[in-house]
């Protein structure tokens, strides 16, 4: 149900299709808020009808990229349902849209990439995606898409990741895999250390919380969906509502003056 004084978009108007890989790695890097580039397998370029044609004829503008790459991790299908290979699984590994289409155009574009998934690679049976609640999302464009929610990625990792922020009220949130390109590494002494060189005298750090995993069944018909989610090895579990039930404890640091960090080596 569509809510008033929200603008859509016109669904006739979006369309998608394959881009070089070097066009959505360049959007990506600039506009998508980890700003790194992932596995790609399609790189669908998300576009936009104008309404009038640009100099060269063209009324199409590209506005977004929907990025699907195979999931990192050998039982990454068999995780989902036995009888899946590698081949039958895609993971959505990043989603980007401009700003200023409509609320809804990330669901509509998403819908139209799982339709060219369909028509151009019969193998993929099943999505995998990640919501990631330390960025503030739990899902939206996933319930909004019809995804399966399975509750939240709590695999055993070799070690917590952390994520940090520079300022507080509210914090502004810097991935650990940014952390560790920006300072060279996530350690908490070395942080307090290069952090405090550039200026700062304070810096909040967190656990980054875990993340929300969601999957799509591309059937090509009802029976082979049935069958699909009937051999589902993890629960259909509620759509996630409030962030604040996943967040982790958030801890203030001081940071050492630059005159102090010259006489610390913490390697």
């Amino acid at each position: 149900m569509k809510e008033e004084g929200k603008h859509y978009v016109d669904a006739s108007k979006v369309s998608v299709a394959p881009i070089a890989k070097s066009i959505a790695k360049d959007m990506i890097i600039k506009k998508h808020y980890t700003h790194a580039w992932t596995a790609c397998r399609y790189a669908l370029g998300i576009y936009h009808t104008m309404d009038e044609k640009d100099i060269f004829g063209n009324d199409q503008e590209l506005v977004g990229v929907a990025v699907y790459g195979f999931p990192v991790g050998a039982k990454a299908s068999t995780s989902v349902c036995e009888g899946l290979t590698k081949d039958n699984i895609l993971e959505l590994t990043r989603l980007y849209v401009d700003d200023g289409y409509g609320s809804n155009i990330e669901s509509c574009a998403l819908g139209k990439t799982f339709q060219w998934l369909k028509d151009n690679d019969k193998n993929i049976k099943v999505l995998l995606s990640y919501a990631n609640n330390g960025q503030g999302h739990v899902g939206g464009i996933y319930k909004a898409t019809n995804w399966i929610y399975q509750g939240l990625n709590t695999d055993i990792a070799l070690m917590p990741n952390w994520g940090i922020s520079l300022s507080d009220d509210p914090h502004d949130w810097i991935h650990s895999r940014t952390v560790y390109n920006n300072w060279g590494s996530g350690n908490l002494e070395h942080l307090r250390k290069e952090i405090g060189k550039q200026g700062y005298k304070e810096f909040w750090r967190r656990e980054e919380p875990p993340k929300h995993r969601y999957i799509q069944i591309l059937a090509t018909n009802k029976k082979e969906k049935k069958n699909l989610i009937s051999r589902l090895k993890h629960e259909i579990r509620p759509y996630p509502k409030d962030l604040n039930d996943y967040n982790t404890e958030v801890v203030h640091h001081t940071t050492y003056a630059p005159e102090e960090s010259n006489e610390i080596n913490f390697w």
